[in-house]
């Protein structure tokens, strides 16, 4: 009898679970780490949101079961949202669910359209649900261009066109995680109407919709183009936009006939969030948008700091758009150890934690996710920290990778 279950199989190990126990033995040595891997919102949650939610939790009528699809309010206030927001009207009662983070959301769709063998088109490098959501549901996923550009209209083509069967589903994920990729109208309009022709679905994960540093461009929606909610569902979620990660609160909206579909799927797995914090959420949604712009405006500022003080460092890093993450190409005398072994020897030579961009597909291994996730001092101590390795040891051609070296 096999050793691991069929699902697990399918399964790579966690990329951070190589990572993470060397950042708890260099913190249990005294090392002072600073953690710039996993996208975790350090700042609080807004006053009132939690406000809302202790006054609710008072109410025992609260402390039931709630419901899988998000209570009415919820999903009335998403709705709002799309509209103000995008200039998309939705039915909350037939085209919303809330979720249990866009995370749970996307990973439950996925076994719900699936079937074995079905082939969904995925970028990589993406954030690991997108592709393995599929995997778990015994799907096949070919790999697709992060970029959203000509190539990646040219790729989707091509995909289609080879692939046996065809293919059922293709992701997009703009503003994206890692990448900080973003896209325009023009482009979505592109990718609609081409699986419009093709009977492919389309799941858009717009987690990071609220976080952009160009006043002028906010991210648009894919259901703004006209027709597209006809085969679309999109994905957002409160962690970022809100700092509310712990929460676990998302939705997905579009077509009612996914809808349904991941509706019927969680009826059976979950009774949805806590209500008090359902009505806390719809305090959130409900409430000004000043939260966001402070949220988004701290981001911005330790964007540019990070930008500005690794280039003082020796590490130049693209300047994202988008997103709470910088996505950074490993320093050329580091690039042959490739991206999980330089997040090692970070940790051990400068007590900086980041996320190897292996983790999130082959194609980002030359590639560091690095998220903004502490303050200005502590993010220019990590660019301090990471001069010495990067200025005082010249080439690093002849460095061996530390899974070898302490063989």
């Amino acid at each position: 009898m096999s050793a691991d279950f069929h699902k697990i199989r399918r399964l790579p190990p966690y990329v951070f679970a190589h990572i993470d126990p060397l950042k708890a033995k260099a913190r249990a040595e005294g090392v002072d780490i600073i953690d710039l891997g996993m996208g975790n919102p350090d700042m609080p949650t807004p006053e009132h949101i939690v406000a809302k939610l202790q006054e609710t939790v008072k109410d025992p009528r609260t402390h039931r079961y709630s419901t899988s699809r998000g209570i009415p309010g919820l999903r009335k206030a998403q709705a709002s949202y799309y509209g103000r927001r995008f200039g998309v009207k939705l039915n909350p009662d037939t085209q919303i669910v809330a979720t249990l983070g866009s995370k749970e959301g996307f990973a439950n769709m996925a076994s719900a359209i699936t079937a074995p063998g079905d082939v969904v088109l995925v970028p990589n490098p993406t954030y690991p649900i997108h592709s393995f959501g599929f995997l778990m549901a015994g799907g096949v996923v070919r790999s697709m261009p992060a970029d959203p550009n000509e190539d990646f209209l040219r790729s989707l083509d091509r995909a289609v066109r080879h692939s046996i069967p065809k293919p059922i589903a293709i992701v997009l994920n703009y503003p994206a995680n890692p990448t900080a990729y973003t896209a325009d109208l023009d482009f979505y309009t592109e990718v609609v109407k081409y699986c419009k022709a093709n009977d492919i679905f389309i799941l858009s994960d717009l987690a990071y919709s609220e976080i952009y540093f160009d006043e002028d461009a906010p991210p648009p929606s894919v259901l703004q183009v006209p027709g597209a909610i006809d085969i679309t569902v999109e994905f957002t979620s409160m962690s970022k936009t809100y700092s509310m990660p712990g929460w676990r609160v998302g939705f997905a909206v579009g077509n009612e006939r996914l809808i349904a579909a991941l509706a019927r799927v969680k009826s059976y797995l979950d009774y949805g969030a806590f209500t008090p914090i359902q009505v806390a959420a719809t305090a959130a949604l409900n409430g000004s948008d000043d939260v966001i712009e402070e949220v988004r405006k701290i981001y911005k500022h330790r964007r540019d700091v990070m930008v500005e003080s690794f280039a003082r460092s020796g590490w130049d890093i693209p300047v994202p758009k988008a997103t709470m993450f910088a996505w950074a190409p490993i320093p050329a005398q580091f690039a042959h150890l490739g991206s999980l072994e330089f997040a090692k020897l970070l940790i051990k030579e400068t007590g900086v934690g980041v996320a190897p961009g292996v983790g999130f597909g082959e194609y980002g291994d030359q590639y560091i996710r690095l998220a903004f996730v502490e303050n200005e001092q502590r993010i220019r101590q990590a660019a301090r920290n990471i001069k010495k390795l990067l200025g005082g040891k010249g080439d690093q051609s002849n460095i061996v990778p530390l899974a070898t070296a302490t063989k």
